[in-house]
């Protein structure tokens, strides 16, 4: 199984490779572009993983993309009501991040949708070389979950628990940044 884990449209796009479960290739969009915490879609460090791996694109099996959209959407829209003409909320379409993969890319395959969380919690466990663990991710915000705790073991993965949004360590965290002088999602490490 080749699949390719991409992050993209917030801050730090970067893409991975694993065929067949190994770690192949990594490498974040920055590097390439030399715009620190670039978001925008990994069109570089997509075809550094797919060379690496001495791929083509149609031998993908599928994208695996690191948040679902349409929950993210539900929870920005429960925060308030955009305001703005129609023109300026492309961002409404949960489709927005798969069409834009698919057109920029130039991917015709699959591209499955997986929450934030369980994204950071599979890149901590699966090749932390534990056969069983537990698992805590914390940041601002996935899709609802802020914070997780679960149990990894063998190829399974279990979030057990979640905290939701507005309930969160990584939001309040980055207040203090902001409080500091810090810019958000660029100065927390300073802070820390």
């Amino acid at each position: 199984m080749r699949i390719l884990g991409l992050s993209a449209f917030f801050h730090e796009s970067a893409c991975c490779l694993l065929v067949d479960g190994q770690l192949v290739a990594a490498a974040s969009e920055e590097r390439f572009s030399r715009l620190k915490h670039d978001p925008r879609l990994p069109v570089d460090a997509f075809r550094f993983c797919l060379e690496a791996g001495g791929l083509a694109i149609d031998e993908l099996d599928c994208i695996a993309y690191y948040e679902r959209p349409e929950l993210k959407l539900g929870r920005q829209l429960w925060t308030g009501v955009p305001g703005g003409s129609e023109a300026d909320l492309p961002w409404l379409d949960p489709q927005v991040p798969t069409r834009r993969i698919r057109e920029g890319l130039g991917f015709e395959g699959k591209i499955l949708c997986f929450p934030h969380h369980a994204s950071h919690a599979a890149s901590a466990f699966f090749y932390s070389g534990f056969e069983e663990a537990a698992v805590f991710t914390a940041d601002g915000v996935g899709e609802w979950a802020t914070t997780t705790y679960g149990r990894g073991h063998g190829q399974e993965l279990e979030i057990l628990a979640e905290v939701q949004f507005p309930h969160s360590l990584g939001l309040f965290y980055s207040t203090f940044t902001s409080y500091l002088g810090f810019a958000v999602n660029d100065g927390e490490y300073k802070v820390m």
